[in-house]
């Protein structure tokens, strides 16, 4: 999975949002407001990175130190990916 071409991040008064350019502007209208972690998640897949590495990534950073953490930082990543993917963000 990756994020379609067109879909940029941008760092707009302090707050990371998500815009669509050429072609996907021409069907996507608007904006995401991304937070921290949700910009993580989007760079991640952008960078083509699996749904465990950015799981990782979000762990370490957050400091995750029990399994009921990491199952809780699984589950966002899981529902924001579910979510971007039936918003049309998302390709093979």
């Amino acid at each position: 999975m990756k994020v379609k071409k067109g879909f940029v991040i941008r760092k707009v008064a302090g707050k990371y949002v998500v815009v669509a350019t050429g072609q996907a502007s021409r069907e996507f209208h608007g904006m995401v407001k991304l937070n921290e972690t949700g910009k993580i998640i989007w760079e991640g897949i952008a960078d083509g990175r699996t749904e465990e590495e950015i799981v990782n990534i979000l762990a370490e950073k957050s400091g995750a130190k029990t399994g009921e953490d990491r199952a809780y930082i699984a589950d966002d990543v899981k529902s924001m990916i579910k979510e971007m993917a039936d918003a049309g963000f998302l390709t093979e």
